[in-house]
């Protein structure tokens, strides 16, 4: 217990999947939890049920909402130590088939919300001395996924942005970590949806999706809790993946 105590952390996507997971994560070893969502009705009864943490509104897509968050919670706790980039959203397409529609929408909120999250964390951060940016990603970066192509090229933006930032944290001495976590299918409320879509669809992949491994939201937790965590100093610009071997095993992990 008491891995994170009293450093203040901000998750977004946190009322739900991976980012309430990791809420609850860091508030039981000791962390003082900003749960940032645009649900704000679910958003703020997840709160509720965590000792410690607060629920505030965020539509990550607008760089103004983040610099105004950002500055509240240095206002109101005087310092951020955590920021876990979890807010994402997918559709399922090709290619062929990705509108420029579901393009924007897909990176305004992945892309995009990750961006001006590492802006604006990188901002206060680096005045302090320290901090760890958190990206949550995928193994859709590493992996081709013809069907979510507009999600895995918004991931992969994303660990090139994780790289990106940490270098320039380790050169000019901000003492700010920023690593990304690419977790494979794992059993959340948006793998459940892709689940029912593929079965509208395609009744013999969705009867296929039954024999793959999914693993459990807080394996993804706890990745997280060490990246937040004093225990990762050294680890920076990492992609720390999640997936029991998904990505690096020929043919399907079972579950």
């Amino acid at each position: 217990m008491g891995r994170v105590t009293d450093k203040v952390a901000i998750i977004t996507g946190a009322a739900s999947g991976l980012g309430l997971a990791s809420a609850r994560r860091l508030a039981e070893e000791g962390a003082r939890v900003v749960l940032a969502d645009i649900n704000l009705e679910q958003g703020q009864a997840v709160a509720d049920e965590i000792p410690g943490a607060r629920f505030e509104p965020l539509d990550v897509t607008r760089e103004a909402n983040w610099s105004a968050l950002i500055d509240k919670v240095i206002t109101d706790f005087g310092r951020l130590d955590i920021l876990l980039n979890c807010a994402g959203i997918v559709r399922l397409a090709s290619i062929e088939d990705t509108t420029e529609e579901i393009w924007r929408q897909i990176n305004a909120v992945g892309t995009d919300g990750t961006f001006f999250g590492c802006k604006h964390a990188l901002r206060v951060m680096k005045v302090a001395g320290g901090g760890s940016i958190i990206n949550m990603c995928s193994t859709a970066s590493i992996q081709g996924g013809p069907m979510i192509f507009a999600y895995a090229a918004s991931k992969s933006a994303i660990r090139g942005m994780t790289k990106s930032v940490a270098v320039l944290s380790a050169q000019n001495g901000y003492g700010v970590r920023c690593n990304s976590v690419h977790p494979g299918n794992m059993r959340t409320p948006m793998l459940e949806g892709m689940k029912e879509i593929v079965m509208e669809n395609d009744p013999e992949a969705a009867k296929a999706m039954e024999n793959i491994w999914v693993g459990e939201p807080v394996d993804v937790a706890n990745m997280v809790l060490f990246l937040a965590s004093d225990e990762s100093v050294a680890v920076n610009g990492a992609a720390m993946v999640v997936d029991n071997t998904t990505t690096i095993t020929e043919g399907v992990v079972p579950h």
